[in-house]
C-alpha cells in the first residue's frame, strides 16, 4: 500500500538497483558514489545492469564499487545494534554478452530500486521508465538544465504501517529482484585492481551533483514530498516468462497464461471482465498494435481487430493513446512503425492507408491534400480511438519558445481506479522479448493525479492526422528532419 510519510529516505539494511541503460555520466556515477557510501555505513547493496543496455568493455565502475567493500561498515541487526559482519557489495550483468549460447533478444529492461526490502517500515520500492543518465534527469554535464530531458515518471511505493512481511510491497519486491539477479546466463564481476581513479570520480560526481541548487532545492523539499503519497493496492507485474521461452509467436497464449503475473495478462483479462465502461488511456514513447503471424502466413493475433471487438461489446468505453511524434522522439524507426503502421491501422480503412502510403508523402502532405479531405478528417476524428502525439508548432527546434523534450513514460488508467505505471512500452520487444516490469495500483487519489497529468500530456501535443499534426510534420522536414 502507499502511505504518507514525513521522513526522509534513509537506507539501515540494504539496497537493490537494477537498470537497463546506466551511463558512465554525471548521474550514474553520483549514484554509485551514494552506494559506495552506503556500504561505508553498513549497508549491504547489489547492483544489476542489463549488458546490452549498458554495454561496456570493462564496467570499471561497477568493479570500482566492488571495492567500496574494503571499508564497509557493519551491518546492524533490527534494533539497529552493530554486528561482527560487513556490508557486502555484488554486480551482475544481466545476460551477459560474453555468455557462450547467450540470446541476445532477451533483456531486461527493468528499472528497480528496493530499499531495506524485508523491514516493512522502512521498506521503499520505485519504478517506472526513468534509466540512469543525465539525460533522464534534466541535466547537462555541467549542471546546468537540459530542457530537451526526457519526459519519464516512476511510481514510488512503501508498505502501509502495521503491515506482515509477507505481504509487505518491500519484500515482495527484493524477492523478484532475487529472481531476475539470479537468471542463469548473468555474469557476477570480479575486482582484482583498485580502480581508485574510478572512485575518486564517483565521489567527485557526487559532490558535484549535490552542490548543484536544484537539486539542494529539491533534496530539502523531500520530507514534505514524501508525506503526499497516496493510499491504495498495489500488485507487481511483470514478464519473466518472455526471458525463457522458445516460440515466442506460437506460444504467446501459453507463455502468458504460465505467468499470472504478467502485465499483458492481467489487462487481457482485466479487458474480458472488467463491466466498468468509460476512458481507457495509455501513454507510451513506442505503442505498436500486435500483429502475429506464423510462418505459413496465418494471422495468429491482430491487434486491430480485438481492440475493435472490444469497443463493439463496450458501446461505451473509448481509447486515447498518448505517444511521441517526430518532433520528440528518440528513435526514428520506432516512430515510423507508430505513425505509419499503428495509427493508420486503429484510425484509417484500407483503401485510405495504401493511398497515403504509396503516395510522396511529402509532397501528399505539404500540398495539404490530406488537409482537406473530408474522408481523412472523418476517419481521424474518430470519437472512440483518438492518437495524441507530444510537440506542438511553438517548439524552440522549429524556432519557437517551448521545450516539449521526449516523451518516455509508460502507464495506463483503465475506468474506475485501476492503473499501471512501470517499464513496459507495449511494443514488440516488450510484448514478446524483454522482461518488463511496474506496478498495478488501485487508489483513487493517484488515479486523479495521473488524470492530470495524462492531460497535460494531451495539452502540448496534436491529434495524429489532424491539419495541425500534417503542418508539425512539415515544418520537421523544412529545418532538415527525415
Amino acid at each position: 500500500r502507499l502511505v504518507g510519510s514525513e521522513m526522509c529516505i534513509r537506507d539501515r539494511y540494504s539496497v537493490d538497483a537494477v537498470y537497463y541503460i546506466f551511463k558512465r555520466d554525471l548521474a550514474g556515477y553520483s549514484l554509485l558514489g551514494a552506494l559506495c557510501k552506503a556500504v561505508q555505513r553498513g549497508v549491504d547493496v547489489r547492483i544489476m545492469v542489463d549488458s546490452v543496455g549498458s554495454t561496456h568493455a570493462t564496467h570499471g565502475e561497477l568493479k570500482a564499487l566492488l571495492r567500496c567493500a574494503d571499508q564497509a561498515g557493519l551491518v546492524t541487526n533490527a534494533r539497529g545494534e552493530a554486528s561482527d559482519t560487513r556490508a557486502r557489495v555484488q554486480a551482475v550483468l544481466f545476460n551477459a554478452m560474453s555468455r557462450v549460447f547467450v540470446n541476445h533478444n532477451r533483456r531486461a529492461h527493468d528499472k528497480l530500486l528496493v530499499i531495506d526490502g524485508v523491514m516493512p517500515e522502512r521498506a521503499w520500492v520505485m519504478t517506472g521508465g526513468r534509466n540512469v543518465s543525465l539525460a533522464y534527469y534534466g541535466l547537462n554535464g555541467d549542471g546546468t538544465a537540459d530542457p530537451t530531458a526526457y519526459k519519464d515518471m516512476e511510481i514510488l511505493l512503501r508498505p502501509e504501517e502495521g503491515v506482515a512481511q509477507s505481504r509487505s510491497v518491500g519484500r515482495l519486491s527484493e524477492e523478484y529482484y532475487s529472481l531476475l539477479f539470479s537468471h542463469a546466463r548473468n555474469k557476477r564481476l570480479g575486482a582484482t585492481l583498485e580502480y581508485e581513479d574510478e572512485q575518486e570520480r564517483m565521489a567527485a560526481s557526487l559532490a558535484q551533483l549535490r552542490a548543484i541548487p536544484d537539486f539542494q532545492q529539491a533534496y530539502e523539499e523531500m520530507p514534505s514530498y514524501l508525506g503526499q503519497l497516496r493510499s491504495g493496492k498495489v500488485r507487481l507485474a511483470h514478464e519473466l516468462q518472455n526471458l525463457n521461452s522458445e516460440d515466442v509467436v506460437g506460444d504467446y497464449d501459453h507463455n502468458l497464461a504460465e505467468n499470472p503475473n504478467s502485465i499483458v495478462w492481467i489487462l487481457k483479462r482485466r479487458g474480458e471482465r472488467e463491466h466498468s465502461q468509460g476512458l481507457v488511456r495509455i501513454v507510451s514513447p513506442y505503442f505498436f498494435v500486435p500483429r502475429y503471424v506464423r510462418e505459413n502466413g496465418e494471422v495468429y493475433f491482430d491487434g486491430r481487430d480485438a481492440l475493435y471487438r472490444w469497443l463493439a461489446e463496450h458501446p461505451d468505453n473509448r481509447l486515447e493513446i498518448v505517444t511521441n511524434s517526430v518532433l520528440t522522439s528518440d528513435n526514428y524507426f520506432a516512430q515510423a512503425v507508430i505513425d505509419m503502421d499503428t495509427a493508420p491501422s486503429l484510425l484509417l480503412d484500407k483503401e485510405t492507408t495504401e493511398g497515403w502510403r504509396e503516395s510522396a508523402l511529402a509532397d501528399n502532405e505539404g500540398s495539404w491534400v490530406l488537409a482537406e479531405d473530408k474522408r481523412w478528417l472523418s476517419l481521424i476524428d474518430n470519437p472512440r480511438v483518438r492518437i495524441y502525439q507530444t510537440g506542438r508548432l511553438d517548439s524552440a527546434l522549429l524556432g519557437g519558445e517551448r521545450h516539449y523534450g521526449k516523451l518516455h513514460a509508460k502507464f495506463v488508467l483503465a475506468p474506475g481506479s485501476l492503473g499501471f505505471v512501470g517499464t513496459h512500452n507495449f511494443d514488440y520487444r516488450s510484448r514478446l522479448f524483454n522482461n518488463e516490469m511496474g506496478f498495478f495500483f488501485e487508489s483513487e487519489q493517484l488515479m486523479q493525479d495521473l488524470i492530470v497529468e495524462f492531460e497535460r500530456l494531451k495539452a502540448q501535443s496534436y491529434l495524429w492526422g489532424s491539419p495541425e499534426w500534417l503542418a508539425l510534420r512539415e515544418e520537421v522536414r523544412r529545418a532538415g528532419g527525415d
